[in-house]
């Protein structure tokens, strides 16, 4: 089983999420944990790509957070929980662009916005770490 840091597969899973699905990859080296960074919008990384990273069964892509319905789904959840009254207004909020940026103003105004960041950090965590788990890989704290 090959070790994995678990704040260098943080960092590299907020690559990947931040911008649409596939626009940034990170692959996790199956024999040495390494974690290589890629991006279609920029050259910028001074690291040396394996050749085969795309194609190679000894590099595993690290899922973007849609992957792991930690997108919408996971909004939609909290507010269920949280704010059930303000449910339907939150499922419209996903069905346009800005949805995050309105959710978080709703979260604001409710004062809930703090809880959602623990509510979506503890998830992140346990999808991360269950992602770990299903993909042989131990997570290690530094």
């Amino acid at each position: 089983m090959v070790t994995v840091r678990h704040d260098d597969l943080s960092l590299a899973f907020d690559f990947v999420s931040y911008a649409a699905p596939t626009e940034h990859s990170a692959y996790v080296s199956l024999d040495t944990g390494k974690i290589y960074w890629t991006s279609d919008s920029s050259d910028a990384f001074d690291e040396e790509i394996p050749d085969d990273l795309e194609t190679s069964d000894r590099y595993l892509a690290i899922p973007h957070k849609n992957e792991l319905d930690l997108g919408r789904r996971l909004a939609l959840r909290f507010a269920a929980q949280k704010l059930p009254a303000c449910y339907d207004q939150v499922e419209g909020f996903f069905r346009r662009q800005g949805a995050y940026a309105r959710f978080k103003d709703l979260l604001e105004r409710e004062g809930v916005l703090d809880g959602w960041y623990s509510f979506e950090a503890d998830a992140v965590e346990s999808a991360l770490r269950q992602w770990c788990a299903e993909n042989g890989l131990e997570l290690v704290e530094t």
